[in-house]
This record gives C-alpha cells, sequence and structure tokens, in this order.
C-alpha cells in the first residue's frame, strides 16, 4: 500500500535496507536481496522473499546481495532493489517528486558516493541528501549531538563497523572499518569448516551468531545442531556446535573493531575525550545484539559502553530525523541536485 508522502530515509544497508517516511516513521524492513532471472534480467523477487532463495536457485535464476560493505558492489541490482522496495511505499507517480535522506558509510570514495547518488537519481528522485552513516545512527539512538560536548556512536553493521566522536553537530573524529555481521558470519563458515570438517550456509552462519553468539565466555555453555555438508563424503551432515566454538571463531575480528574504537579515542581531543568518559560509548547497529559485546569492550577499553534503544533501527530514525528537519541538519548532509 502506497502512502503519500514524497520525503523518504533510507537506510542503505548491506543486509537489510530500511525506509522511513517523514511523519510516519520506519514503514519498510527488507533484506537487502534481489533474485533476477539471468535470461531475461526481470526481477523474481526482492527483500524477504528473495534472501529465501539464497543458495537455492536453479541456474537461470541468481539471488544476489548488491551492496557489499556498505557500498554498492552490483549497479544494477541496486537499482532494482531500491525501485521495487521504494514503489512498495511510494505510488510511482510520486517518483519525479521524491526528496531522499540515505546514509553511507564515513569511508566512502567519491566513486561510491556518486554511485549511491546515481542509482537513487535513476530511480527517478528529484533530491538526493547523503549523510554519514555514523551521525543517522547517533542521533537515532539519541545521543545529543547538538551540544558542545563530545558523544561516542560505535555502529556495527553487517558491512561496516562506523565508529565516530561527535560534537556541536560534527563529527570530530571518526573511523569506518569494511568489517562487520557479515565478516562474523564468514569467520563462523571457516572455523566450521577447518574444525568440523563441515560447510554450513552464509544463513545458518547467521543463525547461529544470533542464537548463541557470544564475544565472553557464558556461565552455561550453549549448544546448537547444525546442518551442513560433509566435506569429505559430500553428503549432509548435522554438528553440535557450542557458543565457546563461536567466540573462538569471531574472536579476531571483534578485535580488530576494538582496535579501530582505540584508535578513534587515540585521536579525540582531551576536552571530548573525558565527556567520553563520563558519558561512554553508545553501541548500534546489528552486531550490538551479539550477546555481551557491551561488556567485552568496555573490558577492552575502560570506558562503559551501553546498547543503543533498538540498536537495528538507530541509522534508519537518524535520516529519518534529518528528514524531519532538514535545515537544521544541514551541515551534517551532503547534497547535490540531480544532474
Amino acid at each position: 500500500m502506497g502512502i503519500m508522502t514524497k520525503e523518504l530515509g533510507i537506510d542503505l544497508g548491506t543486509s537489510n535496507i530500511r525506509i522511513y517516511a517523514k511523519g510516519r516513521g520506519i514503514v519498510l524492513d527488507e533484506p537487502s536481496v534481489v533474485a533476477i532471472n539471468k535470461i531475461t534480467s526481470e526481477v523474481l523477487a526482492v527483500g524477504k522473499e528473495a534472501k529465501e532463495m539464497l543458495g537455492r536457485t536453479p541456474d537461470n535464476i541468481i539471488a544476489v546481495k548488491p551492496l557489499k560493505d556498505g557500498v554498492i558492489a552490483d549497479f544494477m541490482g541496486t537499482k532494482m532493489l531500491v525501485q521495487t522496495l521504494i514503489s512498495k511505499v511510494v505510488p510511482k507517480t510520486l517518483f519525479q517528486k521524491l526528496r531522499l535522506v540515505v546514509s553511507v558509510p564515513c569511508g566512502i570514495t567519491d566513486v561510491e558516493e556518486r554511485a549511491v547518488e546515481g542509482v537513487l537519481y535513476k530511480v527517478g528522485a528529484k533530491d538526493v541528501y547523503l549523510m554519514e552513516e555514523s551521525m543517522a545512527a547517533a542521533i537515532g539512538a539519541g545521543l545529543k549531538v547538538k551540544r558542545p560536548e563530545g558523544c561516542m556512536i560505535v555502529d556495527i553493521g553487517a558491512g561496516t563497523s562506523e565508529i565516530a566522536v561527535l560534537s556541536l553537530e560534527g563529527i570530530v573524529v571518526s573511523n569506518s572499518i569494511r568489517l562487520g555481521g557479515d565478516k562474523l558470519d564468514k569467520d563462523i563458515i571457516d572455523y566450521i569448516r577447518v574444525n568440523f570438517n563441515v560447510i554450513i550456509s552464509e544463513t545458518e552462519a547467521e543463525e547461529i551468531k544470533k542464537q548463541i553468539g557470544s564475544v565472553t565466555e557464558t556461565m552455561t555453555e550453549e549448544k546448537m545442531n547444525v546442518k551442513g555438508r560433509n566435506l569429505t563424503t559430500g553428503l549432509p551432515n548435522t554438528i553440535t556446535v557450542t557458543s565457546k566454538d563461536i567466540k573462538n571463531a569471531m574472536q579476531d575480528s571483534i578485535d580488530v573493531i576494538i582496535k579501530a574504537i582505540k584508535s578513534v579515542l587515540e585521536q579525540t581531543p582531551p576536552e571530548l575525550s573525558s565527556d567520553i568518559m563520563e558519558q561512554g560509548i553508545t553501541l548500534s547497529g546489528g552486531c550490538a545484539q551479539i550477546n555481551n559485546i557491551d561488556m567485552y569492550i568496555s573490558d577492552k577499553i575502560g570506558i562503559p559502553v551501553h546498547i543503543a534503544q533498538s540498536p537495528l533501527e538507530c541509522v534508519a530514525k537518524g535520516v529519518g530525523t534529518a528528514l524531519e528537519v532538514i535545515e537544521v541538519l544541514k551541515k551534517a548532509v551532503k547534497t547535490r541536485k540531480n544532474r
């Protein structure tokens, strides 16, 4: 059902796309997956429906994630995905009048930035504003970014981890690393292949991470049965993995994120550092939900860490807030008119 709005905020995530409609809040949340018929180039499914096809399609159908590490890896796939999802929210007749605020990673290059704008203008948007993901996440998490004091956000998404210190509506220090939930899933796949001689799917790895993933030793070890293919026999196989296995699998990548957080703290002006020591660090993004990640980070860097309310929705809420007060947030937003 389309809604009569011409202003949308889009969290263009590697694993999910969330659309925020002005005055309505988040109106759509779908996986960033598109299924295409290779022969006719026709879109067969997008979002949830397409995600269910991952790894299960015949030769003539391809299910792809067109966004990788927070940027566009497949231009046409992204265009088809965004176009179809926007049309679920807005009637096609309004496409030419669309004003969009879209989140992009801090470390994005000019070429990648132009690709995002290119896709949205191809879809038919009139104005496109790009907003740095860490700013969007901080606003969506309810941090007081307008004040003359430091606040720190760590947004661990599927493709990137965005770390930033903000003050007076601006980003003072930031770091964006192309490592997030997708890399953790890959770590789990690799670990199971090496230690159990079994290959599992990305979907299965993501499920394990959600169910029993933890970054610290847990009081009671959780177990989960996992289906995969035995590499020696080639036959289906069920194995049992524990939360300790998953902790070991993810350890190195989590430590890379901590190193990036430390590096941002080292570059932070002392006045703002003392604010952060006092306020703590806010965690957002899908990986903020991994068991004990807040405690682990806090333990490693000696600063309190809080998980944002609805961590998955922070970026979408942030771009949505920017829509409501676009004039005020001009500083935080990069804009180019449709050329």
